[in-house]
Order: C-alpha cells, then structure tokens, then sequence
C-alpha cells in the first residue's frame, strides 16, 4: 500500500507578499502596481552570513528564504538524512549572474569574470544550497521544465515518500529572470500583456505578466509526521506529468494535452472527476493558454464544474515558480477555508465554455480535493492532486 504524503510547512516569495501571511494578504487584495518584481526583498535573514548573499544568485536568494520560512514552521523533519531530500525546479535558473557577467566580460575584461559566476548560475544551485544548509543528504535534484517545474518537482518528491525511498522531501522551485535581456525575450516573442494586466479567461485577456518568486513545501510520510507532533496542512494525493508533443509555445488543440494530464493526476490519487471541488488553473492570461485549458476543464468536468480560481491576476506569472507557489496558494485557500477570486476578470469570453471561475470577490468553501496545473513551452504539462488533511 502507498503511504500517504502530507505537508507540515510551506514557504513563499511572491510580488503580492513575502511570507505566508503577506501572500495570503496579497492574494485577496488588488494585483501590485507596476512590475511585479519582489520589490525591496532582502536575503540577509535567511543566510549565515553576508558573503553567503554575494555568492548566490536572486532565483537561489528566494529559495533559500522560502525553504527556511517551511522548515520553520515544519520543524526538522526526523529520521535518517539519506532519507531526507530536496527537489527545487526552476524554468531558467540563474540568469541575473549571466547577464551581469557577460557585461563584466566585456566592459571589464575577461579576468574580471567571478570565479563563482557558474556554481552560482547552475539550475540546481538551489537544491543544493537547501541540502548543504539542512543536511538532507537523500536525492538532491532539480527539475528544469519551464513552467510546470514547480509542479512536476513537488509531485516527484511525493512520489519519492509514496515509493519509501526517503521519508521526508523539501520540494517547491524559484525563479528570478526578470533581467533585462531576459524581460525584452519575452516582450520580443509577444508573450507578454500589452496592457500590463493580467486578466485570466476575460475576452480582454493579451498575454500574461512577468513575474518572479519562489515558494517550498515540506512534505513528509503521514504517520512519521504525526509521531514527532508535526502539523499536517494538506496531504499530497498524487500528480502527473504528459507531453503535448504540439508546439514549442502553443498548447494541443482543444487543451487535449492538458485533459490528458488532469486524468492521469486523478488516476494517481484515485480519484474521479466528480470528486473534484476546485481547480486551481494555470491561467496565465494568454488567448490561447486560457482557452485551451478552459475546453479541458469544460470536457473533463461538464459545465461549469467545479470552481475554478487563478491567482494570477495579482501574482502574475513567475514561470518555473509558478507551480509551486500555486501549491502554496491552495495550501492556505484550505487553511482559511476561502478561494482568492481571479484578479483582472470582468468580461465573459463568448468563444470560451462554461466553467465557475471565481472572481469579484473571494468565495468561501468546504475544503475537498484539488487540481492545481501548470502547463509550460515545449508541451510540458503537469497536475498536483491536494485535499485537505483527513
């Protein structure tokens, strides 16, 4: 028999707030203002020392603050550290110390570079730095899937206590590319709002806004969690990884690589459609992410299904991060027993189907099972399958 997989700590770094309480706060008022950076976040707290801060990259700053904000409130975790792991994704890793280095390279010359520019840069840097601090010494790895990294990581670290290799995994993802090669790559690609809003499936809707952050869970076996008196938050049912082998940018037609990953997460945790309550959606504000993705919910779930929320609105999209701080997201919507309504969404799109998005204002609720999405370039799809602990 599988063993259940519960989270005692979460951790979060987000434009609408650093820490659970600042996010949650953030999630139920109006988006930020302008860009929707971490705006005068210091990473001085969360390390040792300061030469520490230097030697890290802004992606490896937030994960380290989100990752001791979880343990914080988990507790250490018991038992043997081989048993004991770290899975933090990333969409592109440190590329504040690339563009900052290549500059150096040039105005400064080649003897100027950093001897730590590459262990600073590495996509996996995170992980490592959160195994090194903690003394995890199980698997230590990083997931590198665009926007369902942060999805994709916490469902394989679940799977990691499921299959009982370790018995506890700090998972989650982070990112920091709002540099500004990488901020004019996206704007270039017309990936981004012309307007500057994010407004999740409204007709207006025109691409989305970038954002950075990062967020953590600590997951852990269910009864070694409650034999060391750890609070269980949410338990962790399963989750599911497909391709759509489609597009490098553009989703299948009629979201079918997005249904196909929601059935897949439903079959992992045992569940049917019906048992459904909520779907926290990817949502990103793109014409045809939104539309793709409400056909899927539309045809797995009937109309209108069950409520459907995207914190984008006033997160943003902070690509690799996203999935893990929509975990978070879902985390606390059970916590307080309240859906955050999908910032920026007024007018109804005629050309999309029927489905119960939340929106004008934050709607209360009986916690239940839960599918968060990401859906990433190149056709990664991921689902997480949550409910609240029973």
């Amino acid at each position: 028999m599988a063993r259940r997989v519960a989270v005692t700590g979460v951790g979060v770094v987000s434009c609408c707030g650093v820490g659970q309480e600042a996010f949650w706060s953030g999630l139920l008022s109006a988006p930020p203002a302008g860009e929707h950076r971490v705006h005068d976040f210091d990473p001085t707290p969360y390390f040792d020392n300061p030469k520490e801060v230097r030697r890290a990259d802004r992606f490896q700053h937030f994960a380290t603050a989100a990752a001791v904000e979880a343990l914080t409130q988990s507790g250490r975790p018991t038992g043997e550290p081989l048993r004991q792991g770290v899975i933090i994704g990333t969409g592109i890793g440190g590329l504040t110390t690339i563009e900052d280095q290549v500059m150096t390279y040039h105005t400064k010359g080649p003897r100027r570079v950093s001897p730590f520019m590459i262990p600073m840069v590495m996509g996996n840097a995170p992980a490592a730095a959160v195994s090194m601090r903690f003394g995890f010494e199980g698997p230590c790895e990083t997931v590198v899937t665009a926007c369902a990294a942060g999805t994709h990581a916490i469902a394989n670290a679940a799977r990691l206590i499921t299959s009982g290799r370790c018995d506890a995994v700090v998972a989650g993802s982070t990112e920091a590319a709002m540099t500004p090669v990488g901020v004019q790559g996206f704007t270039n690609m017309t990936a981004l709002s012309s307007s500057g809003v994010s407004r999740p499936f409204d007709a207006r809707r025109d691409g989305f806004v970038m954002a950075e952050g990062a967020a953590v869970l600590v997951l852990e076996e269910w009864d070694a969690a409650l034999a060391r008196g750890a609070t269980v938050l949410a338990e962790v049912l399963g989750g599911s990884s497909s391709a759509d082998a489609h597009h490098i940018t553009a989703p299948s037609p009629g979201g079918a690589g997005a249904m196909a990953c929601m059935r897949l997460a439903l079959d992992e945790a045992g569940l049917a459609p019906a048992d459904i309550v909520h779907v926290n959606a990817h949502g990103t504000s793109t014409p045809l992410n939104d539309r793709a993705e409400a056909e899927a919910i539309a045809a797995l779930f009937g109309s209108p299904g069950p409520a459907v929320t995207s914190i984008k609105g006033v997160t943003g999209h902070a690509l690799g991060a996203a999935g893990a701080i929509e975990a978070v997201a879902v985390v606390l919507s059970m916590q307080h027993r309240l859906l955050p309504p999908t910032a920026g969404f007024e007018q109804q799109d005629p050309e999309l189907p029927e489905i119960d998005l939340v929106h004008g204002a934050a709607r209360p609720w009986e916690p239940g099972p839960t599918l968060s999405n990401s859906f990433g370039f190149g056709g990664h799809n991921g689902c997480l399958a949550l409910a609240p602990p029973s």
